[in-house]
């Protein structure tokens, strides 16, 4: 007997939360459907697009690294996610049973922060990814002052900056933070394997906001840095569990219940 199900994606994937996440909803509301991890390679993203399109029981899928950009190919785009954020973390499957792509980071992204004002003060973004795509478009409907974006590539970064209308700069990545009133990380830097991300604060607002999207490990030593000297912090667990929460009701019609969210975070960190 089947049931309903979605899934995450990506490569690799052994390091992802989400199946924590979304099973504790459906155990929560007693839905009888379940949600899974599944590697899945550049070479295979094709074929696992056209297998899932023709199983009934399969509501969607979450998409994490390298496949937020490639994914759109193999999906409907009827939002023109394309020409907006320009990147995909969520598809759900259309009543006419057709993939549809969606982007649920950017709302993820600004639910810790609507209580915030930062109309025409400075942001910095580190990284240009997927992720950043994303962030700046949240910034943009934000009415952010200038944005500086680090980055390797700078070039990459400075037309992801224009491409979302955003007036700033884009630098390779220094020692130190430009002068901010919200630092957001939207790199793997300090994620568990990867380089750390060891950034002088001492250039930003006493009253900064500094975000880090990285949630493994949960305390990065930029927000450790951060709550050194006092500044308002925002950990990954913020934008994954919200961000999670738009996917779980187009996954199976159902608003998770928020109001767990304190037993969801301890389960996560257990």
């Amino acid at each position: 007997m089947t049931r309903p199900y979605a899934e995450v994606i990506g490569d690799p994937i052994v390091q992802s939360k989400s199946p924590v996440i979304h099973g504790f909803w459906l155990d929560q509301l007693g839905l009888d459907a379940e949600y899974r991890k599944t590697l899945v390679t550049a070479e295979e993203l094709p074929a696992f697009f056209t297998q899932r399109r023709e199983d009934p029981d399969w509501r969607g899928c979450n998409i994490t690294m390298p496949h937020k950009l490639a994914a759109l190919d193999h999906v409907d785009d009827r939002g023109d996610v394309r020409g907006g954020i320009g990147a995909i973390n969520t598809v759900f499957r259309a009543e006419d049973g057709t993939p549809v792509g969606t982007n649920t980071d950017a709302g993820g992204f600004y639910a810790p922060l609507a209580g915030f004002d930062f109309a025409g003060k400075p942001v910095t973004v580190i990284g240009a990814g997927g992720a950043a795509r994303a962030i700046l478009f949240a910034l943009a409907r934000m009415d952010v002052g200038p944005v500086t974006i680090m980055n390797r590539n700078t070039l990459k970064a400075g037309v992801l900056l224009s491409s979302f209308g955003l007036k700033g700069q884009a630098l390779p990545l220094q020692p130190a933070a430009a002068p901010s009133a919200l630092l957001v990380n939207a790199s793997t830097l300090g994620m568990a394997g990867q380089p750390p991300l060891d950034l002088d604060l001492g250039a930003l607002d006493a009253e900064a906001v500094v975000y880090d999207i990285v949630y493994s490990p949960l305390e990065t030593p930029l927000l450790a840095a951060a709550r050194a000297r006092g500044l308002e912090t925002v950990d990954g667990l913020e934008m994954l569990i919200g961000q999670a929460a738009l996917a779980f009701e187009l996954f199976f019609g159902a608003a998770p219940p928020r109001d767990r969210d304190d037993e969801l975070r301890d389960l996560l960190l257990a």
